[in-house]
């Protein structure tokens, strides 16, 4: 497809990456030379300098011949008109990223009476990802399935589980636990297991299981799997707001912020929290305020530095869950050293979720692509399918399919019944079928046979 991306900061540059890998012809636009060359250099893609909220300068980048228009700059209100000027001049589809919450409350609006395919708001999904880890404190990071009836769920092996120096088949042999075991990361290796795959601990593993299997796995190696009941946010930026929403009366939250505007109108929109304006850098009144015996510690603020500190010292002084909000993505490789429990990227999730969504719209034969998650970024991706039609990988059973290496099929939704699949078991019309892979260019559930090759009958 044809794509133009608006805006080549760190969340266009990782999108024009990505839509690249995947053969689709990229134009980047931005008003930054520096930052333009940057990318165009990098992955030898062409670019545009100038506004790409202008006619002049998209029809420069291609317009006329374009499938999609992201735009993705700082700046909201850039976004939007960027994507009603190509939207009134090529009718093609269009996403904008809108991250202020009072843009967001008319999110229906802006795609229906703007015609905009995609509204994504990366402070709204951080929030929506950080609720789901308070729920299961134990895990690392939670991704849902099958309209959230299955989760893919990560978490780190404690030193002693009952599972370390097991195989995958004797746990799932003897102790059904009623989970698919899918990834493992082991310092600077990643590992897609099958069932000789022997666990070892401080392992970050990945699951895929409904909730009911996932709070029965935590409890019986040893974790606790029951929802956090009171949480400290320091920094009272957007994802807090977005937060405060979802959580509203089912946990306790205290917010401390060192900007007395942002604590009144925080205390305002969400009378239910205590909100508290104190220096945030001084670590006295963090643990005055009870850091050392909450549930959750999260480090919300604008600064990733700073964030990174409050995290650090959260570990060593609170024994509840510790979550990490980091902007810049190019940290995460310092950041994994550093052992910080759950570290959640809002640029990070606006590129998957748009990446998605660019997968989704290419014709597919059988099966169509409704959810993708990156387990581990640049590695391994999970994609759930729906399938459509009869194809190449229905009605067989699944040890018969000659399925590419490092391929797991994760989970079947079939109706309201969750399968866990065996070898014996079958993909048939109607089922929603989970896939964890290393094969980052999976467009259709038919891509995980090996080329030239059919199943057996």
């Amino acid at each position: 497809m044809n794509i133009i991306i608006v805006g080549c900061g760190q969340v266009g540059a990782t999108l024009a990456e990505q839509l690249n890998e995947e053969k689709h012809n990229i134009t980047v636009v931005d008003t930054n030379m520096d930052e333009l060359r940057s990318v165009t250099d990098r992955l030898d893609i062409m670019g545009v300098l100038g506004n790409g909220a202008t006619y002049t300068t998209l029809k420069d980048a291609g317009l006329g011949r374009a499938d999609l228009l992201i735009a993705v700059t700082p700046s909201d209100e850039l976004n939007i008109l960027c994507c009603i000027v190509a939207k009134k001049a090529r009718g093609c589809r269009t996403i904008a990223r809108v991250r202020d919450h009072q843009y967001y409350q008319d999110v229906a609006f802006l795609k229906d009476e703007l015609g905009l395919a995609m509204v994504i708001n990366p402070e709204l999904a951080s929030a929506e990802e950080i609720s789901r880890v308070l729920r299961f404190p134990s895990a690392i990071s939670i991704e849902s399935f099958g309209k959230g009836r299955v989760e893919l769920i990560k978490f780190r092996l404690p030193e002693n589980s009952k599972i370390a120096g097991r195989t995958v088949k004797d746990i799932m042999l003897h102790d059904k636990l009623g989970v698919v075991f899918c990834t493992v990361e082991r310092g600077d290796d990643t590992f897609i297991v099958n069932g000789s795959f022997v666990f070892e601990p401080r392992d970050i593993i990945s699951i895929v299981s409904s909730s009911e299997n996932a709070a029965k796995f935590f409890k019986k190696i040893g974790y606790a799997s029951g929802a956090v009941k009171d949480v400290i946010i320091v920094g009272g930026g957007e994802v807090t707001h977005y937060l405060c929403g979802i959580l509203r009366r089912s946990i306790g939250v205290k917010i401390i912020d060192d900007d007395r505007a942002v604590c009144e109108e925080l205390a305002s929109s969400f009378p239910n929290a205590t909100v508290i304006n104190l220096d945030t850098s001084d670590q006295n009144n963090l643990r005055e305020e009870g850091v050392d015996t909450a549930g959750a510690f999260l480090a919300l603020t604008g600064s990733d530095e700073e964030n990174i500190i409050l995290s650090l010292y959260g570990r060593t002084h609170t024994q509840g869950k510790v979550v990490t909000k980091i902007t810049r993505l190019d940290y995460s490789d310092v950041l994994d050293k550093l052992d910080l429990d759950t570290v959640v990227y809002p640029k990070n999730i606006v590129a998957s979720s748009i990446a998605r969504y660019v997968r989704a719209m290419k014709n597919t034969r059988g099966s169509n692509m409704e959810t993708l998650y990156s387990i581990i970024p640049g590695e391994v991706e999970a994609a759930e399918f729906v399938v459509s039609d009869r194809s190449a990988v229905t009605g067989k059973h699944i040890m018969d399919l000659n399925l590419k290496p490092d391929i797991v099929i994760a989970a079947i939704v079939r109706d309201k019944e969750i399968i866990f699949p065996r070898g014996a078991d079958t993909i048939e019309v109607g089922d929603a079928v989970i896939v964890v892979s290393r094969d980052m260019a999976l467009r259709n559930l038919t891509d995980i046979i090996l080329p030239g090759r059919k199943p057996a009958n």
